[in-house]
């Protein structure tokens, strides 16, 4: 379960956009899910969806009770930042992101010209989300964010993520089998929600594709990207108070989430600041 959904992030996961006109569904619909289904078709194609996107992203979609079962399941953890930061930043995960930030140092250097976003930054973010790619989840996300949309508790949250879902395989970044992730839609190595992935994934790699669950250098120009468009300042500290410690508060609402992240960077610049001065 990615750490982000355990930390009850109740408002919105990774500051989802939620972006689009007023969807005319009914959530809960009394005449079932598939007949919605049927409805979210009409809407699509209203908004402009290729009826090839639809049908392929659509096409065989149930309604999953686990996934409900799960959301209703949350509960906000009590953890302090000391706590949490030690389960979070473990020894290995900093020995790992320094190794990364070494291997990648001519890439993250590119990033930080074009966006502004320090490398430790962004391998600390990657860290934390999916343990630098190991860990992003397998379920179908179509089929989680209709199963959330349809559900009545969070409906405005996840059917704009549904028709961006939708788009993204119209673009043509992932099949609806690459779309595959954590049960609250989260997609690809810094887990990010469909909308956003739609509005502000880049092609980093130049293969024509926003892909975030294989590149790297779309992984990280594309957190890049999510943080500046939140205001982040180039060259200014994210120390706890400072416009780019909220920046982070962007990325996940969670303070103590927040915090761990400007934490675990501070420890990889540390290190990458002392091997420079050997």
């Amino acid at each position: 379960m990615p750490v982000r959904m355990m930390l009850a992030v109740v408002a919105g996961v990774m500051g989802a956009v939620v972006a689009g006109p007023a969807s005319a569904l009914t959530c809960q619909d009394p005449a079932g899910f598939d007949k919605w289904l049927g409805d979210v078709r009409r809407e699509a194609a209203a908004q402009g969806i290729s009826a090839r996107a639809v049908n392929a992203g659509l096409d065989g979609v149930t309604y999953d009770p686990s996934i409900i079962k799960r959301d209703r399941g949350q509960r906000f953890f009590k953890q302090s930042f000391e706590q949490f930061s030690a389960k979070m930043v473990p020894l290995y995960r900093v020995q790992k992101g320094s190794s990364l930030l070494r291997q990648y140092a001519g890439l993250l250097s590119r990033i930080e010209q074009e966006f502004g976003v320090p490398g430790p930054i962004l391998v600390a973010i990657w860290g934390l989300e999916s343990d630098f790619g190991a860990a992003r989840g397998k379920l179908h996300t179509i089929r989680s964010i209709a199963t959330l949309a349809y559900d009545c508790r969070r409906t405005e949250l996840f059917t704009p993520q549904l028709f961006d879902a939708l788009r993204i395989i119209q673009r043509g970044d992932l099949s609806p089998d690459e779309m595959r992730g954590a049960w609250a839609g989260e997609l690809g190595q810094a887990q990010f929600m469909a909308s956003n992935y739609y509005r502000l994934a880049v092609d980093f790699d130049g293969d024509g594709r926003r892909d975030l669950i294989r590149s790297v250098p779309d992984v990280l120009a594309s957190t890049a990207n999510y943080l500046k468009s939140h205001g982040w300042q180039r060259g200014g500290s994210w120390e706890p108070s400072t416009p780019n410690a909220e920046v982070l508060r962007a990325w996940n609402k969670s303070p103590v989430y927040a915090r761990t992240i400007g934490y675990f960077a501070t420890k990889l610049e540390n290190g990458a600041s002392a091997r420079a001065t050997r």
